[in-house]
């Protein structure tokens, strides 16, 4: 098996970790390549044989490698599924984020972590994506794992959103912004304002407002055969609409963004002592007791 490194390099703390795994790679004779941005911090802080550097840059891992590993959090992975595209290459989430839904792994269990991937002793789960087209704009991304929104830019006023499902109309929403999201971005952008937790395996997409104006306006869960039509009608309102953190912004009416479920995966690799349950519950500290007896 062959693995792509690939990580955050605004994050000091990238480094010695993998610096520390490449040579070990090296000496157990374990097939890798570095991204070309990492094995150039590699070199400037002399922490890797600029050789071995230089002869294991690539530019683009998901083309020539079996995994990427990923370092970083949750964020770094999402540039990281965007770089795999719809090639499927598997990726393995390393964090040396904060909370880490979707970078699992922790730096002390690495390389116990590969040598069971080379034993095979691993699994893949497929998680969907949702895709998107802009009738009279160009998008940033068209496609996202974790959720796509619609918010507004440089103003202190609420926008309003016509959304349609599947041809009949479901809401105006009066709002500073609107996410839609999948299962896997139910414990991103969406939680934090109030949407529901879903388990990745759940064929749906989430509707979430942020800050409504009317209180009674509730998150709502849609199938994933859906397409949802979204358009702004704040009219001469420029506004932001982003996939997966990539924005776009829009600064002229008549634009409609139809969603719906797309045609590729981003494929994770999990270990089999990793279950979704388990992570939220370590995450979000459910059942933790906080002071007191």
């Amino acid at each position: 098996m062959r693995y792509g490194i690939t990580g955050n390099t605004n994050k000091e703390k990238l480094w010695e970790p993998v610096a520390s795994l490449s040579a070990w790679m090296l000496d157990q004779g374990i097939e890798f390549c570095l991204h070309e941005s990492v094995a150039a911090g590699l070199i400037r802080r002399a922490l890797l044989d600029a050789t071995i550097c230089s002869q294991r840059s690539e530019r683009d891992l998901a083309g020539s490698v079996d995994v990427v590993l990923s370092f970083g959090g949750d964020g770094t992975l999402l540039n990281t599924a965007h770089e795999v595209g719809e090639r499927g290459t598997p990726i393995l989430g390393v964090n040396i984020g904060r909370l880490g839904f979707l970078a699992e792994i922790e730096e002390a269990g690495l390389q116990d972590s590969i040598r069971r991937l080379e034993a095979g002793d691993y699994r893949i789960e497929p998680r969907m994506v949702l895709s998107a087209e802009a009738r009279g704009a160009d998008l940033a991304a068209n496609w996202a794992l974790n959720e796509f929104v619609l918010e507004r830019a440089g103003s202190s006023k609420m926008i309003a959103v016509d959304v349609r499902v599947d041809g009949d109309f479901l809401n105006n929403y009066w709002c500073d912004g609107l996410i839609l999201a999948t299962p896997t971005g139910s414990t991103a952008y969406s939680l934090s304002t109030g949407g529901p937790i879903m388990a990745p395996g759940c064929g749906a997409v989430i509707l979430t407002p942020i800050a409504p104006h009317t209180l009674t306006v509730r998150p709502i869960v849609l199938p994933d055969t859906s397409v949802i039509e979204a358009r702004v009608e704040s009219r001469g309102q420029p506004y932001v609409i982003s996939a997966d953190g990539i924005s776009s912004l829009i600064e002229h009416d008549s634009v409609t963004l139809t969603i719906r479920r797309g045609a590729h995966t981003v494929n994770l690799v999990k270990l089999p002592e990793q279950h979704y349950f388990q992570t939220i519950r370590t995450k979000l500290m459910w059942g933790a007791r906080h002071g007191g007896n």
